[in-house]
């Protein structure tokens, strides 16, 4: 049996994995309302961590610290990167850092690391769980700073400078504490917009769909987690 921790900034990012939740005892913890249940032999704990780096980092600690947290999921949607990726479709980090940051603090200084990488198994399973969906997905680096990106010319700047396939301002931190604590960790967003000049326009119209398509998934992530498959 394990622990899984689910972070979500939003309400609207938990609301779908919060109903799935029977009954969840709940703590309060610095601000934060965690919700522990189970889901088949796992115990799941969710909370709503906000919006920003700050936020996600805090709650990864009070998730490993309090919780005993074995696995972190990072969910909730992203701004998609890539060409090819649109609307509504997954992305599953294979690594994740900060773009607001020069690599090189991170880097040449404690803790001496700038990408931060995702959990294999969890990855695939993450994949395979998407392919029994029928939901088409993506594998690659997701970048996270504190600014939402709705600018054509701010996207382009990050695909050359890092490549990645989605862009959030949360999945870095989570991945950089995970990491720092030994957790393995995976990050799972649903692409609401194209982080372009329609971004917010597409964020609009699309913030609750993507958020509750990811919300299946990770749900059967939570649940395969320890399972013969993983």
């Amino acid at each position: 049996m394990k622990t899984i921790g689910i972070i979500g900034a939003m309400p609207s990012e938990l609301k779908d994995i919060r109903a799935a939740q029977k009954e969840p005892a709940q703590t309060e913890l610095a601000g934060f309302t965690f919700c522990e249940s189970k889901v088949g032999e796992n115990t799941l704990v969710s909370v709503c961590c906000g919006i920003g780096k700050v936020n996600a980092a805090c709650c990864t600690q009070l998730l490993i610290d309090r919780f005993g947290a074995d696995v972190i999921i990072n969910t909730g949607i992203a701004g998609g990167m890539k060409h090819d990726i649109k609307v509504l479709e997954i992305v599953i980090s294979t690594s994740v850092l900060p773009h607001d940051l020069d690599a090189h603090f991170l880097n040449d200084y404690p803790p001496y690391c700038g990408e931060f990488p995702a959990d294999a198994e969890l990855q695939r399973l993450a994949a395979e769980v998407c392919e029994e969906m029928g939901i088409v997905y993506h594998m690659g680096r997701i970048v996270s700073g504190d600014a939402f990106v709705t600018d054509s010319a701010v996207k382009t700047a990050l695909i050359a400078a890092h490549d990645p396939y989605a862009v959030d301002m949360e999945t870095a931190a989570v991945g950089q504490c995970a990491w720092r604590n030994g957790v393995p960790f995976v990050s799972v967003r649903c692409i609401s917009d194209l982080a372009d000049d329609e971004g917010e326009m597409s964020y609009a119209m699309f913030e609750e769909r993507a958020a509750r398509r990811v919300a299946d998934i990770v749900l059967k992530v939570a649940a395969g987690v320890g399972s013969p498959r993983c």
